[in-house]
């Protein structure tokens, strides 16, 4: 059962949404260097080496994620495996801000999918936080101004990206579904290594296919290393982390606001990285969100 989002819940959830932001820029950067799905093996596989010295008495012969693989298979499939692979597939086409846009629509993936597969009904009070937080949103990528907003054109990575979307919704509610009482759930990193250790098997053979059905090709350099390294450290093993302890303190649904905060983080670091400064619609948008978040996470007293 979720609990009401604390300052610290909080403060969780605002780690992967920064993580998430840099990786989606990363990922635009090194898309000519290496291919996607690729790119997504080689990030989950540097990070299923990184967690292995902290989670590995969980590989015992009668470990839980032995006996409930079909449950690890598609936590491996939805969160390590796809959504990972169609980012980076989007990020081909399209652009780290229209990437991030699609994304923003996660809350409203995560009512509808609760609600259907999962009997969560859906109060006022959310699909208003969802209004303002798409709002908040819409005003980060029109820099406050209604022509801006109106000249984004989408292209087919956009698409990828919402169905993307879609199975991350879908993941973040099966992590909801891990028994409370099951032994891997409170031991964070044999209960993530569980997930990639079969996400890696789903991402190997995606690029197994990849090499076999393209021209791939990888351009090595100190530069891709750095960036393979960052992604599977921040927006891998840290991110996920603070994304599973969240959703499983708040809910899917509290937890996929904090989502929107990721366009205006990838805005916000593009404004440093070009040496200029935040300004007000920063400020509205940020408001916004952050009225979202708070809207949605609010129960009504009994």
């Amino acid at each position: 059962m979720s609990q009401k989002l604390s300052i610290d819940t909080a403060a969780l959830l605002l780690v992967p949404p920064l993580m998430w932001a840099s990786n989606a820029v990363v990922g635009r950067a090194v898309a000519d260097m290496v291919p996607p799905l690729t790119l997504n093996f080689l990030r989950w596989f540097v990070a299923l080496l990184l967690l292995l010295p902290l989670g590995w008495r969980v590989l015992g012969r009668h470990s839980v994620i032995w006996r409930e693989w079909p449950r690890y298979t598609v936590l491996g499939l939805l969160g390590v495996g796809l959504y990972n692979s169609l980012q980076y597939l989007a990020l081909h086409t399209s652009t780290p801000m229209n990437v991030t846009l699609v994304a923003a629509s996660m809350p409203v993936w995560m009512l509808i999918i609760g609600r259907l597969f999962h009997g969560v009904a859906i109060r006022p009070a959310q699909v208003l936080g969802a209004v303002l937080s798409l709002a908040g949103v819409a005003v980060v990528l029109s820099a406050g101004s209604w022509a801006e907003l109106m000249a984004l054109r989408f292209v087919v990575g956009d698409l990828l990206m919402v169905l993307a979307t879609i199975l991350w919704a879908f993941y973040s509610w099966q992590l909801t579904r891990v028994p409370v009482d099951s032994p891997i759930r409170d031991h964070w990193a044999g209960f993530l290594l569980g997930q990639i250790l079969y996400g890696v098997v789903w991402s190997g053979l995606f690029t197994a296919l990849e090499w076999r059905w393209s021209d791939a090709q990888i351009a090595w350099s100190g530069g891709l290393l750095a960036a393979i390294l960052f992604v599977a450290v921040g927006p891998a093993v840290i991110a996920y982390r603070c994304w599973g302890a969240g959703v499983q303190r708040v809910g899917p649904t509290v937890a996929g606001f904090f989502n929107n905060l990721t366009p205006l983080f990838a805005a916000l670091m593009s404004l440093f990285l070009l040496g200029e400064h935040p300004r007000l619609f920063h400020a509205a948008a940020f408001a916004l969100i952050i009225g979202g978040i708070v809207l949605s996470s609010h129960r009504r007293a009994r």
